[in-house]
């Protein structure tokens, strides 16, 4: 019954609109490398990562510090599963030094063929204690760009035909910062229903599972000039959980779980596709886990599943979103027992900035639609990142950008950002995909400190040593800074000399000046809005 209506609506929207149709090419070589992706493994260690169309034996990276002589390696596994169209080549390189360059190429590199230069570089983590400063990448809710995706043939476009997406803006500034760190939402390859019914997409029912993988190999395609060169951090998002979001409605036909495939669903692709450091950490999987790279302690948490204490998350198995995903701790504490382990042995001394990220939001200028706010998250999460002073939380999953004030159950810190004993709040879900941007409501909540929803952009954190640091939202149009506000905390650097009046780059800003607590809210929030929707991410 539900085949025959999707397929009548189907084939209305591709009577009315136009369609772009999707290639089904694979490579002459099936073992050509392609999606290569790295992912820190400690400060003496480096997963790579690469895919290919058929099942590589004994998956080999070579790797060393002169790009003369690769004369050094390391093997791994090539793994698949049911639907998948490729295999996922997973290598873990060990023994290396911190804070080093190496060059590498991986199994069936054919130098005379290849899209980019080779070999490909990638430089290890710098070790606890290291107060260079440096610059980190933070995006969220970034999907397939370009024809296939968002463009400006979508239905919601923001760029114009002479701006980058964010993609290429990652690309174009790869130099300028260390890794890249994507809390959730990834490539929305779970989208295709949604851009077939519109009409963007030509694809049969039949086919599905065939369009949800072209959509997530060209996502990873078009990352690679960023992955190849530096790691890629994943957190776990509502999207990566299975391949129709968890279901929608629209006109009289509604979409559920079963029309994803096996394969497509409680995370499989997600699992299979990356490495992160969670066996250096104690944590699970790509799920939780976290990391050290010079003065800062990174933590990633899972939003979707696994809150314990008898919370549900909005993706588990009877959770209110239907993704009927997880657990995937091996007891229903694991996460919030890790993450208090995890968060007490830092090292504040070594590490003393703490950023914590996850996918959903609980402060946000928004309501409760479908779900859109995480209360199970606060109650889960803010309880241990109060304890432990965490400085920074990052998420998204709501599609804007919110600068809130660092804030304590509810309550704006009333230092701002000159020295609070509360975490700093950064919502950014403007990395761009092809549903667009969502809507604020007013009134404002008190916390929030500047809003825009008109510009996709992404996040640029630097740390100029152990007491300051600056966020900046960088605009992927153009490459322009549209807000900046620098954190400032008091206390001493326990391995370095910290600087009056300037950092690696450039002059150091003022906490105060950027801590006053005036609210900056975008020239688009002035339109009037009679009736407001929270689109989902």
């Amino acid at each position: 019954m539900w085949l025959s209506t999707v397929t009548s609506i189907l084939a209305l929207a591709s009577a009315a609109l136009a369609q772009i149709n999707i290639p089904g090419a694979v490579p002459v070589n099936k073992l050509e490398p392609l999606q290569h992706r790295l992912a820190y493994a400690g400060t003496t260690g480096m997963y790579v990562s690469w895919n290919t169309y058929a099942e590589v034996q004994n998956p080999t990276v070579y790797y060393g510090e002169n790009v003369w002589d690769l004369s050094s390696t390391a093997t791994g596994i090539s793994i698949t599963y049911s639907s998948s169209l490729t295999w996922s080549n997973h290598v873990k390189v060990t023994g290396l030094k911190p804070d080093t360059t190496y060059y590498y190429v991986v199994s069936n590199t054919n130098c005379y063929n290849c899209s980019e230069l080779a070999p490909y570089t990638f430089t290890t983590a710098r070790p606890a204690g290291d107060f260079t400063p440096y610059t980190a990448a933070i995006v969220i809710d970034m999907g397939v760009m370009g024809p296939y995706g968002s463009s400006v043939k979508s239905d919601y476009p923001i760029f114009t035909a002479n701006d980058s997406n964010t993609m290429q803006s990652l690309a174009r500034y790869v130099d300028g910062y260390d890794l890249l760190w994507h809390p959730g939402d990834i490539a929305y390859a779970d989208s295709w229903l949604r851009e077939q019914v519109d009409g963007y997409l030509n694809v049969s029912i039949a086919d599905s599972y065939k369009i949800y993988n072209f959509l997530l190999n060209q996502y990873y395609d078009e990352l690679q000039p960023v992955t190849s060169r530096k790691p890629y951090m994943v957190v776990p998002g509502n999207h990566e959980s299975n391949c129709d979001e968890g279901g929608f409605t629209t006109g009289n036909t509604t979409y559920d779980l079963s029309l994803c495939v096996e394969g497509q669903r409680n995370f499989t692709g997600y699992i299979n596709h990356f490495r992160m450091p969670s066996e250096e950490s104690g944590g699970v999987g790509n799920f939780w886990y976290s990391f050290d790279h010079g003065m800062v302690h990174y933590v990633s948490i899972n939003t979707e599943t696994d809150l314990g204490n008898g919370l549900i998350g909005e993706d588990d198995v009877n959770g209110p979103e239907h993704m009927d995903s997880g657990p995937f701790g091996s007891y229903p504490n694991e996460q919030i027992d890790w993450l208090e382990k995890d968060l007490a042995s830092v090292d504040r001394t070594k590490t003393p900035w703490v950023i914590v990220s996850g996918h959903r939001p609980w402060y946000a200028a928004a309501n409760n639609v479908s779900n859109t706010i995480c209360w199970n998250c606060k109650i889960a999460f803010e309880p241990l990142l109060l304890k432990y002073n965490v400085d920074m939380v990052f998420y998204g999953h709501i599609h804007m950008y919110e600068r809130n004030a660092p804030i304590a159950d509810g309550v704006p810190d009333p230092n701002e950002l000159n020295n609070p004993s509360a975490p700093w709040y950064i919502l950014n879900g403007l990395g761009g995909h092809y549903h667009g941007t969502s809507q604020y409501v007013e009134p404002l909540p008190s916390y929030l400190r500047y809003i825009q929803n008109t510009t996709y952009g992404w996040s640029k954190l630097t740390f100029h040593n152990c007491t300051h640091i600056t966020h900046e939202f960088v605009s992927s149009a153009n490459g322009s800074v549209l807000d900046s506000a620098t954190l400032f905390k008091d206390r001493q650097c326990a391995a370095s000399t910290i600087p009056s009046n300037s950092s690696s780059n450039g002059t150091l800003p003022s906490a105060d000046k950027n801590a006053a607590g005036a609210m900056h809210v975008s020239s688009a929030f002035l339109i009037t809005m009679s009736v407001v929707v929270i689109m989902m991410s």
